[in-house]
């Protein structure tokens, strides 16, 4: 009698035609899996940075003008990356040459500490 019950309760639990029941409904109504792409940021999108080299048309991130080299290193002295400051790919190049040579110089330091 137990075996019955357990067989009647399943078949109740599909439908007529046969098939899973879905979760979602059809296919336009689901969710996206959690693996899809999902928007950051909320509402606004921030501001594409622009390159204040290109914008004050430098032709040469020159390793002398340490004021402007030092606003491109953190305080350990690493080199921040084009992703954070905005610089195009040519003056981003160009910015980590002067740094280098700049510290070789010992115009900048190599390290914060």
């Amino acid at each position: 009698m137990a075996e019955e019950k357990s067989t009647s309760i399943a078949t109740a639990a599909k439908p007529a035609d046969g098939r899973r029941p879905s979760a979602g409904g059809p296919r336009g109504e689901r969710r996206p899996a959690a693996g899809g792409p999902r928007r950051r940021g909320g509402p606004f999108r921030p501001r594409r940075k622009v390159c204040r080299f290109c914008v004050d048309k430098v032709e040469h991130v020159d390793f002398k003008q340490v004021q402007i080299i030092r606003t491109f290193v953190t305080e350990r002295g690493k080199i921040l990356s084009s992703r954070i400051t905005g610089n195009c790919a040519k003056h981003q190049r160009q910015l980590s040459r002067a740094i280098k040579r700049a510290r070789y110089l010992a115009l900048l330091p190599f390290t914060g500490a």
